[in-house]
């Protein structure tokens, strides 16, 4: 009674030690994202920046099909068995693929960026199945992002692009139509001129983001410019009834699901902004709600020279060298050098190429008690020079054991 009353007494003093701390930060749930809006307003461009951003895994239906057919998995046989055969992917294989990726290994530790799900075509499921899919995930989306356009902005922006049959690559009216091509470098003329009274300072990063900005679109020369054609989906006939077909059976059970969303965590974005912009802000916004403490620090390969801070010596996990995968699965071997990686602040020593896919891949099921595995016990008895020792010793080597 004497020492619980000396705890209380102290009210400042941390009840939280380092394991329960580790522990507490491994059974977290990772963030994930649910990226919505009309086809075309930039979903998945956005998506992915963001993958990229907080290195959560991007899905999307051709990145998982992409994924699938290049790692042979038993979906990308199907896949590519159905593509030599001229037939298309069907809806249901392509679900199964998304759901399957979701509850991925990696997905698990790192959490996800979704787009394009819940999809237009009802085929397989209808929208509001696919809703329901998404409400019962075993990781559940924590924000919805859904981007805004006017459907006049949205179809005359999609109508105007053109695509070079060669390299595949899309450009924008402002790339191609030199009308339009004109009126922006006037107003960028005129914009010049309004800051001409601007320090030297702010004129020189303004010139380095314009160099960079025209090293990033890709060079339009006339001769790529006769070979760009119209894609059939980018005809305004075609966009507009895409958008019609959203706003009649999509709109609705995405509003539902909107408005049952928290507000803190449903974020709103101007369609009409350029993906980098609209990507600043939905950063700033996630910030400010979230804490993605996952990812600067996350398996980074241990050197001299990354150090988390000047002076900062990495420390010992509490297995040493031992190699964690080995342990959960009930062995003993010690860890190589240069298969060492840090998480949280820790050195753990993988023995194999294929522990250290797995580790970082999602390291919580080796790091979650039990751990390690416990160990097996083993009585050897018999007569009088039976030769008990003998074998003792033989399988204490075997097994990395002690007698």
């Amino acid at each position: 009674m004497a020492s619980q009353e000396g705890k209380q007494a102290e009210p400042f003093a941390d009840i939280f030690n380092e394991d329960e701390a580790e522990k507490s930060f491994l059974l977290s749930k990772p963030t994930c994202l649910l990226i919505l809006g009309k086809p075309g307003s930039g979903k998945k461009t956005l998506a992915r920046k963001l993958a990229q951003i907080w290195k959560c895994i991007f899905i999307e239906a051709l990145e998982v099909i992409q994924t699938n057919i290049q790692e042979e998995t038993e979906y990308g046989l199907k896949c590519q068995e159905l593509l030599l055969k001229g037939q298309s992917i069907s809806e249901e294989l392509v679900t199964e693929m998304i759901l399957k990726k979701i509850e991925s290994p990696e997905v698990t530790h790192f959490g996800y960026v979704l787009s394009g799900f819940p999809s237009l075509s009802e085929e397989y499921m209808t929208v509001s199945q696919q809703i329901e899919k998404i409400k019962y995930l075993k990781l559940k989306p924590d924000f919805l992002i859904n981007i805004k356009c006017s459907d006049f902005d949205l179809c005359h922006r999609i109508s105007g692009q053109r695509q070079h049959p060669e390299s595949g690559q899309v450009y924008q009216r402002n790339q191609w139509d030199p009308n339009v091509i004109e009126k922006c470098k006037k107003e960028k003329d005129q914009h010049e001129e309004e800051n001409e009274e601007e320090d030297e300072k702010n004129e020189e990063d303004d010139e380095e983001q314009e160099e960079e900005e025209v090293n990033k679109k890709p060079l339009m020369t006339s001769e790529v410019l006769h070979q760009l054609v119209q894609r059939p989906e980018d005809i305004l006939e075609n966009v507009e009834e895409r958008v019609g077909l959203y706003k009649d059976i999509m709109l609705h059970p995405l509003d539902d699901l909107m408005a049952e969303q928290d507000c803190e965590y449903l974020i709103e974005l101007d369609g009409n902004q350029q993906p980098d912009d609209l990507l600043v802000v939905n950063k700033n916004h996630v910030c400010c709600f979230y804490c993605f403490n996952k990812q600067d620090e996350l398996l980074r390969v241990l050197s001299s020279f990354k150090l988390i801070a000047p002076r900062y010596r990495w420390r010992r996990s509490r297995w040493g060298q031992a190699c964690p995968v080995a342990l959960k699965e009930g062995d003993i071997v010690m860890g190589n050098p240069d298969l060492a990686v840090s998480f949280l602040g820790k050195m753990y020593v993988l023995s194999s190429p294929e522990a250290l896919k797995k580790f970082m891949l999602n390291p919580r099921p080796y790091l979650l008690p039990p751990m390690p595995i416990p160990p097996c016990k083993v009585l050897v008895f018999g007569p009088p020079f039976s030769g008990r020792t003998t074998i003792c010793n033989l399988i204490a080597h075997k097994y990395k054991g002690k007698v």
